[in-house]
C-alpha cells in the first residue's frame, strides 16, 4: 500500500506553472525598449538630471530618486493597473486600440522633432542648488507631471497587462532596467558627453530611435490581442 501511494505523491510534486523562458525573454526586451522609448524624450526631469551631471553636483542622489520613482510607477502600472484590467476583455480591447493610437501619435511627434529639432543646447548654468532643493525639484518634476502617469502607469501598465506570470515580471524588469540605464547615463555621462549634447543632430538621432520604437510597439499591440 505504501508503494502504491508513492507515484501519486511524486506526481503532486510537479510544479503546476512552468517558467516559459522564451516568453519572459521577449517580454524583457519589449519592456526595455518600450521603457527606453518613453523615457528618452527630453523633458523637465531629464533636463534636470543633465544639468546636475554637467555641474557634477548631487548626481548620485538625483539619479537614485528618479530611478526609484520610475520603478515605483512601473510596478504600479504593471501590477496595479495591469492586474485590474487584465480580467476585463473589454478594457483590454479599449487599451489595445487606445494604446496603439497613443503610441503612434507619440511616434509621430518624435519623428517631427527628428525632422525639425526643437532642442536647445543644455548648459550647466547658474548657482548650484542644495541637495534638498535639488531633490525637491526632481520629485516635483516626477510626480507633478501628468505625462509621467500617462506614459509610465497607464501605457506601460496596459501593455504589461498582456503578459502573465514570469513574463509580466520580466516586462517590468525590462522597463526598470531601461530607466536605470538612461538616468545613470544622463547623470554620469553628461560631463563627458557635453560636446555631443550641444549638437542638435544628436537629439534628432535620439528622437528617430524613439519614433521607431513607438511605431514598432504600436504595431505589436495591433497585431496581437491582449489576451
Amino acid at each position: 500500500m505504501f508503494d502504491a501511494g508513492l507515484p501519486t505523491i511524486r506526481a503532486m510534486s510537479v510544479p503546476a506553472f512552468p517558467i516559459d523562458a522564451s516568453a519572459a525573454g521577449a517580454a524583457l526586451g519589449q519592456g526595455f525598449f518600450m521603457g527606453a522609448g518613453l523615457i528618452m524624450a527630453i523633458g523637465a526631469q531629464n533636463a534636470l538630471v543633465l544639468r546636475q551631471g554637467l555641474a557634477r553636483a548631487h548626481v548620485g542622489p538625483t539619479v537614485l530618486l528618479c530611478v526609484l520613482s520610475d520603478w515605483l510607477l512601473i510596478m504600479a502600472g504593471v501590477y496595479g493597473l495591469g492586474s485590474l484590467i487584465s480580467g476585463s476583455p473589454t478594457a483590454l480591447e479599449w487599451l489595445r486600440w487606445g494604446g496603439a493610437a497613443f503610441l503612434a501619435w507619440y511616434g509621430v511627434v518624435a519623428l517631427r522633432r527628428a525632422i525639425a529639432p526643437v532642442h536647445g543646447s543644455l548648459q550647466a548654468a547658474g548657482a548650484v542648488s542644495s541637495l534638498r532643493d535639488t531633490l525637491m525639484a526632481a520629485a516635483a518634476m516626477t510626480y507633478l507631471n501628468p505625462h509621467v502617469y500617462l506614459d509610465t502607469v497607464v501605457l506601460l501598465g496596459s501593455v504589461g497587462a498582456q503578459h502573465r506570470g514570469d513574463a509580466r515580471a520580466a516586462f517590468a524588469a525590462g522597463a526598470g532596467l531601461a530607466s536605470l540605464a538612461w538616468f545613470a547615463a544622463l547623470g554620469y555621462g553628461a560631463a563627458a558627453a557635453a560636446p555631443w549634447l550641444q549638437r542638435p543632430q544628436v537629439w534628432r538621432a535620439i528622437d528617430a530611435v524613439v519614433a521607431a520604437v513607438m511605431f514598432f510597439v504600436a504595431w505589436q499591440l495591433l497585431a496581437r490581442p491582449l489576451m
